[in-house]
């Protein structure tokens, strides 16, 4: 199949399936396709080819990937998946660039996002990452890195508390006075339900979308609200950029979502309620762009750091395709899914 193409998806029902056991990103057994992708992740059906010779376009990490989409639901994911044991070292390796803390890039980027200029940005941007969402009561931020979300869900009125793998992270996180468990979410007994579960830009990159979704409602209060942030698999800029779409992101993202599979995802997870749009933020989109222009094979691609350059292509990008990327939102071929649903 040619890079970019796009085929219709079969409805999958959420009736339980015979799967062979694999190791959910949070760190836990569960239900899902085995490792070398024999079958589909979340339903276990056949897998036919969709992408092929993928590379990390971000840190530079060597190796040949493809994208495999499952002929019975739809869900692409990427293939040869790493295990639980090697996601966590890719990413105490390399999110982040390992833990950067005081260059020009981290500390610019920390004044923006405490900014006015922020706020005003999300307006005009779309919020893929929650940040403008104001509230009460206490949520989970499933993934929460170093905790830069959990200070601003700490300014609009909510009590946050976070899960995150990486002890590194983690550690950057506590040392901002939160709470954060170093454990799967799976495995994650919380004394009280939370008001609030967020996955931003998470779910992507677990082995078992399925059960994720299945426990990151479960910590949920009746009535709570489940928040999901992933990349739209149906976006026009993955035809555009082809195998340099940002959001391949191998091989850390494991799954790749439309906007049906997730509605069907959250019902199947016990949530009604669902609704879900789509935003083109103009960091992925001058993402594809610099990588476009300046990736090179086995070699981390600098310019994505880079605190003049990035800003620039982000800025030029939104202003010069402002009327693409509006059309593209509205016609379902946007570039980010943002998904709010309710727990039954």
């Amino acid at each position: 199949m040619a890079a970019g193409a796009v085929v219709p998806e079969i409805t999958a029902n959420c009736g339980s399936m015979n799967r062979p056991l694999a190791i959910d990103v949070v760190g836990t057994v569960t239900e899902a396709g085995t490792r070398n992708q024999a079958a589909c992740l979340h339903c276990g059906g056949a897998l036919a080819d969709s992408e092929s010779e993928l590379f990390d376009t971000r840190f530079g990490i060597d190796g040949s990937y493809e994208v495999r989409r499952c002929i019975t639901c739809g869900l692409e994911q990427t293939s040869p998946a790493p295990n639980a044991e090697e996601l966590q070292t890719l990413y105490e390796t390399y999110y982040n660039f390992g833990g950067e803390q005081g260059t020009f890039y981290s500390r610019t980027r920390e004044r923006f996002l405490a900014s006015f200029w922020y706020r005003l940005w999300m307006r005009f941007e779309g919020d893929a990452s929650f940040h403008s969402r104001k509230g009460t009561g206490r949520l989970l931020d499933i993934g929460c890195n170093e905790g830069r979300s959990m200070k601003i869900f700490t300014r609009n009125g909510f009590q946050p508390t976070g899960l995150e793998l990486s002890e590194r992270a983690a550690g950057v996180a506590r040392a901002s006075g939160f709470t954060v468990h170093a454990c799967g979410l799976e495995e994650y007994q919380p004394a009280t339900l939370y008001d609030v579960a967020v996955l931003s830009n998470v779910l992507e990159h677990s082995l078992a979308p399925r059960q994720m979704l299945k426990s990151a409602v479960r910590v949920l209060k009746p009535g709570g609200e489940i928040w999901i942030s992933c990349p739209n698999s149906r976006s026009w800029l993955r035809a555009v950029f082809g195998r340099r779409w940002i959001n391949w992101h191998v091989p850390f993202h494991i799954s790749h979502f439309s906007a049906s599979m997730l509605e069907r995802m959250l019902a199947c997870a016990g949530c009604h309620r669902v609704k879900v749009r789509q935003v083109s933020p103009a960091a992925w989109l001058a993402s594809s762009l610099l990588v476009a222009a300046f990736f090179r094979r086995g070699k981390p691609t600098q310019q994505l750091r880079n605190p003049i350059l990035f800003p620039l292509a982000m800025l030029i990008g939104k202003l010069l395709l402002f009327p693409f990327l509006w059309v593209a939102n509205k016609s379902g071929r946007g570039d980010c899914l943002v998904a709010v649903a309710t727990k039954i």
